[in-house]
């Protein structure tokens, strides 16, 4: 994940103070254990200034409403009981050359700040404080004592102190190309090492966004470079010290506004640029450059957690849950043989004569067949106790069979609904959008209410927002609705179902429920038959299969019995169509352009 860099951050606030400073605080909410927004209203308008000290997305800038959730953190009720009602007045620098940001807050403008919030966008280290107009720390979002560390302690009613200062040559416009030059070649190496390793306010981003805006490669050897190839890097020097320049100089003294030099920001292939280098997708703001960046980032990384957290765990319960249903089996099978026992008694019982004392087997001809059958006896016991012995096994077998049989059926349905879990799990490959993580969420709230998490492994949220299932379109343009967990699977087909739709799901295989939608007086032609078998076949435990038999029906004849987890319904009256998945992934890569 790429981290906001000094270049970024000046940018950002430059873009930030012309529209917002001065603005009144009328609300502040932390969203999460590092993210806090300031509501502000300025003559124009209001927005929310979102401010986050997280250890890899760090960063400062205008950014959406935050969700409609409770707010129970301790940090923004300080903050809201010091800052609500005040102006923001300033966001300057707190020393040159370093990411670390001066929020000041006063009664009016013009007059003296009564608060400090320092913003620290510092990488792992980052942190936001507040502090009184003596600098003297009044709250921090993350404390550290003096034995986490010794070199600067952040603590209650102790002073602030700013970061250690980096030692690093400090970039400057005066700085001619030659001294520049041999400052960066004076010890051979990969180009973008070097300018890291020489000047300050630099980051692996901007280096190579800048390297490449030169039309030259990151890693090409400093002692390879032609002069018209320097020529190149140190003008893209220049152009980057120049927007730098003016843009720290606008924060200082807003009526510099015509200096400012504002590149236009964007996505890059593998992040984004502040200087508009390299861009693939430009942006109107930074602010909203950032502010998707980031959460788009934070949720595939809380994707990708939630995923494996939630498969490692229904994958453990498949595992403990199918062994007990093979022990229960085991049992089914020795029951089996009860019988066997009583056979074996009567056989007994009706040659008592045969019978010798201190024997350990007899062979007695079957009544039947008669065919020699070999009993074991217990040779302290008479032929009557052996007898007895073999009548009490047959007797407790049949009764183990009434009680296991219950039982295995209850495990064979928690099998069933721990395979749909499964399956939910496993065809939401890769984040894509906001509606898989939802989709996610979703699934680990329906596991802690069946008592398979608890609330914190890991830790419970409620979603905000309920996730829809994926759609599709038929041939015939009718719509098409695949259900991507449980709690979908339910809304679609006992809510979303009206009389004239067809049902479709994979038959005696874990899968989603699968809904055709059709206007009253329409008729699904056999393409459209065909394509949601596909789809149902596809979107089921099956997908990797050649064909797979999908049963369809109506919604009238789909049921859920009382009681039954979430996802689980019978059918009746249906009708079965091959489904074949592989022309799903076809379909699916034809799309994307891929050849197959």
């Amino acid at each position: 994940m790429q981290q906001v860099d000094l270049t970024t951050l000046i940018l950002t606030c430059a873009e930030i103070h012309p529209q917002w400073i001065p603005a009144r605080v009328e609300q502040v909410y932390q969203r999460d254990r590092y993210t806090i927004y300031l509501g502000l209203r300025t003559l124009k308008g209001r927005g929310w200034l979102l401010i986050s000290w997280h250890p890899q997305a760090a960063r400062l800038c205008m950014g959406a409403p935050p969700p409609k959730i409770p707010d129970t953190f301790t940090f923004s009720e300080q903050l809201r009981h010091q800052l609500n009602g005040l102006a923001l007045v300033a966001i300057n620098q707190a020393a040159p050359w370093e990411r670390v940001l001066d929020l000041q807050f006063a009664r009016r403008p013009q007059e003296p700040a009564l608060w400090h919030l320092y913003v620290e966008i510092v990488g792992k280290y980052s942190n936001t404080i507040l502090t009184d107009s003596e600098n003297m720390i009044v709250t921090p979002a993350h404390q550290v004592s003096s034995q986490q560390s010794s070199v600067r302690p952040i603590q209650t009613g102790e002073p602030y102190l700013l970061p250690p200062s980096l030692t690093d040559t400090i970039p400057t416009l005066e700085e001619a190309q030659p001294r520049w030059q041999s400052r960066i070649g004076l010890i051979p190496g990969k180009l973008n090492q070097r300018l890291l390793k020489t000047y300050r306010g630099l980051s692996s981003a901007l280096v190579n966004q800048m390297i490449q805006a030169a039309n030259l490669e990151p890693e090409q050897l400093t002692e390879s470079l032609t002069p018209e190839q320097w020529d190149n890097l140190f003008s893209q020097w220049q152009n980057w010290l120049q927007v730098l320049s003016y843009s720290t100089q606008f924060l200082r003294s807003p009526t510099e506004s015509s200096k400012v030099s504002s590149p236009q920001p964007g996505f890059t292939r593998s992040g984004y640029s502040a200087m508009g280098w390299q861009i693939i997708e430009p942006v109107k703001t930074l602010s909203e450059l950032l502010d998707r960046y980031y959460w788009k980032q934070l949720a595939q990384q809380e994707f990708a957690q939630l995923k494996h957290q939630l498969q490692q765990k229904i994958t453990n319960w498949r595992k403990k849950v199918g062994h007990k249903a093979q022990t229960f089996q085991s049992r089914l099978e020795q029951s089996d043989n009860a019988d066997r026992y009583k056979h074996h008694a009567d056989l007994l019982m009706a040659n008592l004569h045969q019978w010798e004392s201190g024997t350990q087997a007899i062979a007695l001809p079957d009544f039947e067949t008669g065919e020699i059958i070999n009993i074991a006896l217990q040779p302290e016991k008479n032929a009557v106790q052996n007898a007895q012995h073999l009548y009490r096994q047959h007797q407790k077998l049949k009764r183990a069979r009434k009680a296991v049989e219950p039982l295995l059926a209850e495990v064979n349905e928690e099998i069933g609904y721990l395979d749909r879990v499964l399956v939910s799990l496993e065809q939401i490959e890769t984040y894509q959008d906001t509606g898989d993580l939802q989709t996610l969420q979703e699934i680990r709230e329906e596991l802690i209410a069946q008592k398979y998490l608890e609330t914190s492994e890991p830790k419970a949220s409620k979603t905000t927002i309920t996730s829809e299932p994926y759609q599709y379109e038929t041939p015939s343009g009718f719509q098409l609705l695949v259900g991507r967990n449980n709690r979908q699977n339910d809304r679609l087909t006992f809510r979303t179902a009206g009389d004239y739709d067809l049902w479709f799901h994979s038959q005696q295989i874990a899968g989603s429920h699968v809904l055709l939608r059709l206007p009253p007086g329409a008729v699904a032609e056999e393409v459209d038959l065909q394509f949601a078998a596909n789809m149902a076949a596809y979107y089921s435990q099956a997908r990797h299969s050649e064909q797979v038999p999908v049963a369809y029906t109506q919604p009238k004849y789909v049921f859920k019995p009382k009681g039954a987890a979430p996802g689980m319904a019978i059918y009746q009256k249906e009708q079965v169509i091959w489904g074949y998945p592989q022309k799903v992934v076809e379909k699916l890569l034809s799309d994307l352009g891929v050849q197959t």
